[in-house]
């Protein structure tokens, strides 16, 4: 049995590695367009930064320890630019002398990832301009920032990639703008996590520019301007584009394969393409997402390492395994901070058209009383029915563990009372006795069983435009003096049982604290007494960014 792949990194590497594994006797070709078959993409930002020193720690398998591991036909800088389905042949052009010639195939398998996507923007070809994606364009940034004495940097789009390129260009010493056409970095979190990002990025000196696109780059003697769209004019000595990628799909389009309509190859849930001896893994095709299960695309390392195992398994009819889907787990440090991401955000799930509910608690990341203990704010996404739509976490420590649990709940097809029931290591340099997947899952039960009702940061402006609704601030005197929503009263919740008559029966509180605790006490309280009360979700630490990032209260520059 013959077997190419087409393709190495994530996916491809995976998938070789695993039919030698299986298959001794195969004969293995794996044709890799780049110089370099297997390395770690995602450490690229850190190697700019300086923070990974040593260029071959990014190596994950060299060539030659593949080749006399795995016994396998390796050969790079080959570029695939031909598939013959019928003939079961591919036409390769060797990159170092343009020869083309061809090879058969029993099974193949592409695994060609994304390209970054470049816009026809004038002036995008300047030498200047730049994508990370390679270790090719590691080194073009590299030599770029020393050759032309880079000072001043522009990156254009603020995702994970985009903000881990400013993180690292400022640990450098690089003035750095970051230009996004959304009003929020990281498009997977919802608003109000991202304005926390917002004030953390803009106090470490990155100047942030949303809602705005580039309309042009214009070289000039000393480098470029990067004209926006609201008339702003950016100088910079070296531009990074992130504004996202593309599947490449090329090849698959021309040799018929079937295209899904989120535009990556479509395949079944063995991997299997349109035609039954062609597989496909990675960035390059859709998958269904674990949520709702709509076709998505969702290029992220652990997909395609766990694609490239289980494809290989049915292509030699060791067993087929089926791919489940990808539920999309991300995370990011953000200088010291850390965010992080699991399943549907708000936009999908309103996009998508599935009912939610959601809630926010602040937590520290091990017990209070324990040195070193750091707030982390989690996000959890529910179903009227209870189940599991997503998750997201912003903190300076252990926010990945908390997501972590969380993925590993929708997978296992768990519910909102089952975080509860989860039994978490404890002691006091690692966790409280409740940890805060815990509070996630008993906030959430209080909300489906009635014991309080939410509302979330964009309803506060509506609810207190109303003449019949108030907002009460529970928390202490010097709390509320240090900041407050606007036309707020203040009762601490102390305070609240034996001040009752001073309230308006009439009206509806619009009730906050500091992170939504005290909040949940006061509005029980109230609503057992006969008051109309509703609770800040995630209270004012939640609310306050928001604010800031809407009104220009920190460096964020708003088109218009």
């Amino acid at each position: 049995m013959k077997y190419i792949v087409i393709g190495g990194v994530a996916g491809g590497a995976s998938a070789a590695a695993r039919l030698r594994r299986i298959d001794e006797h195969a004969e293995i070709v794996m044709l890799e367009r780049g110089k370099n078959v297997s390395f770690a993409n995602c450490g690229l930002p850190y190697h700019i930064g300086g923070v990974i020193q040593n260029r071959s720690d990014l190596l994950v398998q060299s060539r030659e320890n593949l080749c006399s591991t795995f016994d396998m036909d390796i050969r790079v800088r080959s570029e695939v630019i031909r598939v013959d389905p019928a003939e079961k042949t591919v036409t390769v052009r060797d990159l170092s002398d343009s020869r083309e010639y061809q090879e058969s195939y029993d099974k193949l398998l592409l695994s060609p990832g994304a390209e970054p996507v470049r816009p026809p923007i004038p002036g995008i070809d300047s030498d200047r301009i730049t994508a990370l994606r390679s270790l090719e364009d590691m080194d073009r940034i590299i030599e770029i920032i020393r050759s032309k004495q880079v000072k001043r940097a522009v990156v254009v789009g603020a995702g994970f990639i985009g903000i881990e390129i400013a993180e690292n260009l400022r640990e450098l010493d690089i003035e750095t703008a970051v230009v996004e056409k959304m009003d929020q970095v990281l498009a997977p979190v919802d608003f109000e996590i991202a304005a926390q990002v917002h004030e953390h990025v803009a106090e470490h000196g990155v100047d942030l520019y949303l809602e705005n696109g580039v309309c042009a780059f214009e070289p000039g003697d000393a480098g470029l301007t990067v004209q926006l769209e609201d008339g702003t004019r950016l100088p910079a000595d070296m531009v990074i584009l992130s504004i996202g990628v593309r599947p490449e799909t090329w090849l698959a389009k021309e040799a018929g394969l079937e295209i899904g309509s989120t535009g990556g190859i479509q395949v079944n849930e063995y991997l299997q393409t349109s035609d039954p001896s062609i597989f496909a893994v990675g960035d390059a095709v859709e998958v269904a997402h674990i949520i709702g299960g709509k076709k998505t695309l969702i290029p992220l390392a652990w997909p395609a390492n766990r694609q490239g195992r289980i494809v290989a398994d049915t292509m030699t009819g060791r067993r087929k395994r089926s791919y489940r889907g990808s539920l999309g787990t991300s995370i990011l440090k953000v200088f010291d901070l850390t965010v992080a991401a699991a399943g549907m955000n708000e936009k999908l799930l309103a996009r998508h058209d599935i009912s939610f509910r959601t809630v926010t608690v602040s937590r520290k990341d091990h017990a209070g009383y324990y040195p070193g203990a750091e707030s982390l704010v989690l996000k959890l996404l529910f179903s009227p029915q209870g189940e599991i739509l997503g998750a997201q976490g912003i903190g300076r420590s252990g926010v990945d563990k908390r997501i972590d649990l969380i993925a590993a709940a929708v997978k296992g097809g768990m519910n909102i009372w089952d975080l509860q029931d989860l039994e978490v290591a404890y002691a006091p340099p690692y966790n409280a006795a409740k940890d805060p997947v815990n509070i996630a899952g008993y906030a959430a039960e209080n909300i489906l069983e009635g014991m309080v009702s939410t509302v979330s940061y964009h309803e506060v402006d509506s609810l207190l435009q109303r003449e019949d609704t108030e907002a009460l601030d529970v928390r202490t005197p010097m709390e509320h003096r240090g900041g407050a929503i606007p036309g707020s009263l203040n009762i601490s919740v102390d305070q609240l049982r034996s001040r009752l008559d001073e309230l308006d029966r009439s009206k509806t509180y619009l009730v906050y604290c500091k992170v939504g605790h005290r909040g949940y006490l006061a509005c029980r309280m109230l609503t057992q007494h006969g008051f109309q009360a509703v609770n800040l979700d995630g209270g004012y630490d939640l609310w306050l960014p928001v604010f800031r990032s809407r009104n220009g209260l920190i460096s964020v520059v708003q088109a218009g």
